[in-house]
């Protein structure tokens, strides 16, 4: 099981970094990206997020062999914000302000009622 659990997480993470990408990484070059016009943006989007559902489905597969649908959301959800944080303040120079931190500990205090017995 544990290893099962770590598989899942551990694809969840790759998902979430393709699905970030594909979503937000085109706002960092907007000037460059411009003459494309939204539609190419929108099927290069689509090709990065291919990647995130190879990681996806099979993370969801794998993991709810031992979670509920609901914990592999709440993990998802979870992740997601942890690698978005990340994302926008490496990638995107975006400063990470205290609200940022209290909304988050929120979304992790949710996980922890999610997966109490």
């Amino acid at each position: 099981m544990l290893l099962k659990g770590f598989s899942t997480i551990a694809l969840l993470i790759c998902s979430n970094i393709f699905m970030t990408l594909a979503w937000y990484g085109h706002i960092a070059f907007k000037s460059q990206l411009q003459r494309f016009g939204v539609v190419a943006i929108v099927l290069i989007s689509w090709g990065i997020a291919l990647f995130e559902y190879c990681f996806q489905v099979p993370a969801n597969r794998i993991g709810h062999e031992y979670f509920s649908a609901a914990q592999l959301k709440t993990m998802q959800e979870a992740i997601t914000l942890v690698v978005f944080s990340v994302f926008s303040v490496w990638y995107l120079k975006e400063d990470f302000q205290w609200n940022h931190l209290v909304g988050f500990a929120l979304i992790i205090l949710a996980v922890f009622f999610i997966f109490k017995k």
